[in-house]
């Protein structure tokens, strides 16, 4: 009988040769794939953002669930339709950790997966903006909201809820690898993106849409708040949470002991 899935074995061993695939890709291909992986997550964020403008005024719990509904189709687009996002790839630290992979080629991909999703988001919003979409009051209203409540917490919140966000993000990456068939890729996908939304946890390739069209709206707020206030801590915080924890558990867990017993 066919497996349904893979174990979590095989996940971490695919984890690690989909990290070293993504080594050789040359600078224009990273650049691109960021591009799109930047637009894919702004989709969901505007996706989000529409659903929500006026549910609020109802029920607080249904407007974060009916958001969080939404959102997940960045994801779902960026592993099944393919591109770069820097939150994804904090998972190439198990190939690190496994010298299939250098620091300096693992540096190289962060830096311009991470560049091409923020001039994207940036551009998207811009777009978005003179759309006239967002001529509304209420949508308005809700994305310069959701904007400001970002850069009023402090460093150390964020981080927490940067670390709590990526954690889940990975491990849907983890779970969508594990999925053989696309029905089980969007039910892998959907459910944890939809927890950590929901929970209010913080991803900094979406923030990199929200607060640059928040600003764009009219939010009183500079450019060096948006960095310092929350993209920067929530980066530090997305890193910690898949690249540090998920990624180190995951290769102290089921790769280096079969290394271990090969010796």
């Amino acid at each position: 009988m066919d497996k349904k899935m893979l174990t979590p074995k095989e996940v971490a061993d695919a984890t690690i040769q989909v990290a070293e695939g993504k080594t050789r890709l040359n600078f224009m291909q990273s650049l691109l794939l960021s591009i799109f992986a930047g637009v894919f997550i702004g989709f969901g964020s505007h996706g989000f953002l529409t659903v929500t403008q006026t549910l609020g005024n109802i029920d607080v719990g249904l407007s974060k669930f009916m958001g969080a509904s939404v959102f997940p189709v960045g994801l779902m687009l960026v592993l099944m339709a393919g591109a770069e996002l820097f939150t994804g790839n904090n998972l190439m630290i198990m190939a690190l950790l496994d010298k299939k992979i250098s620091l300096a080629s693992l540096s190289k991909n962060w830096i311009i997966v991470y560049t091409g999703n923020f001039i994207v988001s940036i551009l998207l919003a811009y777009a978005i903006y003179k759309s006239g979409l967002y001529d509304g009051e209420s949508i308005s209203k809700l994305a310069i909201s959701v904007s400001e409540a970002k850069v009023s917490i402090s460093f150390y919140e964020a981080s927490i809820r940067g670390i709590l966000c990526n954690m889940i993000v990975t491990l849907s990456v983890w779970f969508a690898t594990a999925a053989k068939d696309v029905i089980g890729k969007i039910f892998a996908i959907w459910f944890p993106i939809m927890l950590f939304v929901l929970s209010g946890f913080e991803h900094s390739i979406a923030n990199m849409f929200f607060l640059p069209l928040g600003k764009l709206l009219g939010l009183d707020t500079s450019w060096l708040d948006i960095w310092v206030k929350n993209l920067i801590p929530v980066t530090i915080g997305n890193v910690i949470g898949g690249g540090i924890i998920i990624s180190g558990v995951y290769y102290l867990t089921y790769i280096l002991p079969h290394k271990t017993i090969k010796r």
